[in-house]
């Protein structure tokens, strides 16, 4: 997940709105996001080879010694999760065509990431706000994604509405402008594969209303297709997009309601939300057997519980800002999904 936050002295919130202009990152600030960045796209990496390549992995280092009872179990159940990531690791160096649905998905996936951090890091220096480097936040290896997303935060106040509305939208904007060509990509190439009547369908990733529409220009079916790389790159930035763009709290989404209707509106659009999401959380755990939605509902509960600071002067947004609203309103349907994977 992707989230822009604020974090700000009371004594600043008072401070009136002057021209200023933002510190630059040290080396060592550049190491850390850099050593970040680095462990992230090994571990996206990595979870991309798991979930799009065609080729299967030696299970041999999952043999292992016996054990002795249910405390001799767990106490082995790190080291076949390391031996395996081990293994891997090992194959996918020494086989290129392992190695590279790994890499176009760590690419893809990061491209939109770094795309939607630099929106948002790129005008807080354009508005003079302090802010930290991208934090690329790596996930245990073999999970899809392989990162819980990344972040940015502001060190000081936000001086204007304006900027308030710019700074929150930039990120999921510019992320979408990257999406597309990936998404095109990963509908384009994707491959059909024959289930037997009655066969275990396993995980399906349900598509998000941009796939469909470009599935529809072209005349592709999207039933019973192989993920490929570029497709799940551009399926997990779609859902971090549409997630960061609900108007909850300080989330992207909550940024932009905040700027566009102020402190009550925010308050209770953001409520709104949260009772909408828990009950789609239930909803899709019933049709489609799938508990994701209740990760979501956990963290708008804990988006809820942060104050949003008021920017400095909350001057009219202009009729180009609302214009930008209402594409933003659109990016969101193209990249929603109120079920995004169906168990069975």
């Amino acid at each position: 997940m992707s989230q822009l936050t604020e974090t700000v002295s009371p004594f600043a919130q008072a401070a009136p709105a002057v021209s200023r202009r933002a510190a630059r990152p040290t080396a060592r600030q550049w190491a850390l996001h850099a050593a970040l960045f680095v462990i992230t796209a090994a571990t996206t990496t990595i979870s991309g080879i798991i979930w799009t390549a065609s080729s299967d992995v030696d299970a041999s280092a999952s043999s292992g010694a016996g054990t002795t009872g249910a405390a001799g179990s767990l106490l082995l159940i790190p080291w076949y999760y390391l031996s395996g990531i081990a293994t891997l690791a090992w194959q996918a160096l020494t086989h290129p065509a392992l190695l590279a649905p790994g890499l176009e998905f760590s690419a893809s996936l990061l491209a939109i990431l770094t795309a939607h951090e630099s929106g948002h890091y790129l005008f807080c220096r354009y508005y003079g706000v302090d802010a930290t480097l991208p934090f690329f936040i790596p996930q245990p290896p073999g999970l899809l994604p392989g990162t819980f997303g990344a972040f940015i935060r502001m060190k000081s106040p936000v001086p204007t509405r304006r900027a308030l509305f710019d700074i929150g939208l930039a990120g999921p904007l510019a992320g979408f402008i990257v999406i597309i060509p990936i998404a095109f990509a990963g509908v384009l190439t994707v491959q059909h594969i024959h289930i037997a009547a009655g066969e275990a369908a396993g995980i399906s990733f349900n598509d998000p209303l941009l796939f469909r529409l470009i599935a529809r220009i072209f005349k592709i079916s999207l039933d019973n297709v192989a993920v490929n790389p570029f497709y799940m790159g551009a399926w997990v930035g779609l859902l971090v997009t549409a997630l960061n763009l609900m108007p909850v709290g300080q989330l992207d989404g909550g940024h932009g309601t905040f700027a566009a209707f102020g402190t009550f509106a925010h308050h209770w659009i953001g409520r709104i939300a949260f009772v909408t999401m828990a009950v789609n959380s239930v909803l899709g755990w019933l049709w489609h057997g799938s508990p994701s939605g209740f990760v979501y509902v956990i963290l708008l509960a804990v988006m809820l519980r942060v104050r949003h600071p008021q920017p400095e002067q909350m001057e009219p947004l202009g009729a180009t800002r609302v214009v930008i609203g209402i594409i933003t309103l659109i990016v969101f349907a193209l990249c929603f999904l109120p079920f995004p994977i169906t168990i069975s």
